[in-house]
């Protein structure tokens, strides 16, 4: 199994470099290493988490430069920011179009994320934050639960 998951990291770090390729943006050595990190946990990480793997790899990695990379990898959409647990994780569909507005749902006990697609949910939001003169700041919608693992112990 942990062999089919390293190519699909390859395949995704492949992806978004061909996308960077085409929108005209880089993807440099020290993003696409953040990136490969967020993939291969396959969970959402702490800044400070990612700090530390970036450090075991380039010693002289500082905060600044994990935060750029983030940064960039988050305008890009292939990663989303999780507000609910104050963490980070890896796009599940790098290549896909992120026109609908995502479902997140993010485990506050463990941080594991799923992506949900689920556009009529999406519209229907979009329509009642209108409503009520709102508008979305970000294409997802982060939905704080806890996953089948934590609901067991």
């Amino acid at each position: 199994m942990g062999h089919d998951h390293s190519l699909s990291v390859e395949k995704s770090i492949a992806e978004a470099t061909a996308l960077c390729e085409l929108r005209g943006k880089r993807l440099t050595p020290i993003r696409a290493q953040v990136l490969e990190l967020m993939l291969s946990n396959r969970r959402s990480l702490k800044a400070y988490e990612l700090l530390e793997q970036m450090q075991a790899i380039h010693p002289s990695s500082k905060p600044s430069t994990v935060y750029r990379a983030l940064e960039f990898l988050e305008e890009e959409g292939f990663i989303h920011r999780l507000d609910a647990i104050n963490g980070w994780t890896a796009c599940q569909h790098i290549q896909c179009d992120h026109s609908h507005h995502d479902l997140l749902a993010v485990c506050t006990v463990c941080g594991a994320v799923q992506e949900i697609s689920a556009p009529h949910i999406n519209k229907e939001l979009h329509t009642l934050l209108a409503q009520v003169g709102f508008n979305q700041n970000s294409p997802q919608t982060e939905i704080r639960a806890t996953c089948a693992n934590c609901q067991k112990k």
